[in-house]
């Protein structure tokens, strides 16, 4: 299965009690898929707050996107959780809401082996019979997904991908690794045509809810040999990149692409805690962002 180029992390819209929005969720997944072009949308990744949604919202929020988006892009269930028989339970839920895909995150804060991260992995992907992309964010887990267990991994027959937050020079070793048909997203907006360059094949994005559409036309013209052409898309894009997870200094994603949402006419609600929205100089940095 095919989950395509652009894939966007989608966030979760609150209203104003921070209970999920369903109207404007509806809204914002043809927004996106209309709008900004995006091929795959993952649902309660961690742009999505997975953290601070229950397991029945999640659920439901499955069941929606699929309903909502009626065939006209992949929906792919955040399940991963530090715990395998939780995220067993929660992909097979998932699987019953007729999404297309598990994204499983690496297990964090309990710090498991090489092995103990392969046996996870393993035990989540025998229990459904969708394809699985693994998600290796060693900034936010501690824990890295060493290109020699992904390569491992990718001989398993469901687990299809991986969405990388690591080095290129890692990327390059599972690109160069990879058996016929896995491939490697990035999980960085700011390297999506490095990425490509050594052999990725797409990016799972946040600034694709602002800039999608120019980020496709990025991947575009480097898959179409205009390698000058994507490199100057790619200098146009880099504020955006940098500047959701910089306002000017670190912020928590998806504060800052939910206020951006909200400065380009399209509300979400805030955020949970931990969570807290912009301050005035990063809201005040994020506008002349966006105006420029």
């Amino acid at each position: 299965m095919s989950f395509g180029r652009l894939i966007t992390a989608m966030v979760t819209p609150f209203d104003e009690q921070l209970n999920i929005d369903w109207e404007t969720t509806g809204r914002l997944i043809d927004y996106l898929i209309d709008e900004q072009k995006t091929d795959s949308l993952v649902i309660s990744g961690t742009t999505g707050e997975s953290p601070t949604l229950s397991d029945e919202e999640k659920v439901e929020l499955f069941r929606f996107a699929v309903k909502h988006a009626a065939g006209r892009c992949k929906i792919i269930a955040g399940t991963g959780s530090n715990e395998t028989a939780h995220s067993v339970q929660l992909t097979i839920k998932a699987e019953q809401t007729g999404v297309d895909g598990i994204l499983l995150v690496a297990p964090y804060y309990n710090k498991p082996s090489q092995e103990g991260i392969y046996q996870h992995f393993r035990t989540i992907s025998e229990a459904t019979s969708l394809p699985v992309i693994l998600y290796n964010v060693p900034s936010r887990t501690v824990v890295s997904i060493s290109s020699e267990t992904t390569l491992r991994l990718a001989q398993l027959p469901n687990i299809v991908a991986t969405k990388e937050c690591a080095s290129l020079g890692q990327m390059t070793e599972i690109v160069s690794g990879a058996p016929e048909g896995f491939i490697l997203y990035s999980g960085d907006d700011a390297i999506t045509l490095p990425t490509l360059s050594v052999g990725g094949y797409g990016i799972i994005s946040v600034a694709s809810h602002i800039i999608g559409a120019r980020m496709k036309q990025l991947i575009e013209a480097y898959l179409e040999g205009r390698v000058n052409d994507a490199k100057k898309i790619n200098e146009e894009c880099y504020p955006i990149f940098n500047g959701l997870f910089n306002c000017p200094h670190p912020v928590p994603n998806p504060v800052a692409v939910k206020h951006a949402l909200a400065l380009r006419g399209f509300p979400v609600g805030g955020v949970r805690l931990p969570l807290v929205p912009m301050d005035d100089n990063e809201a005040a940095f994020l506008q002349n962002l966006l105006d420029n």
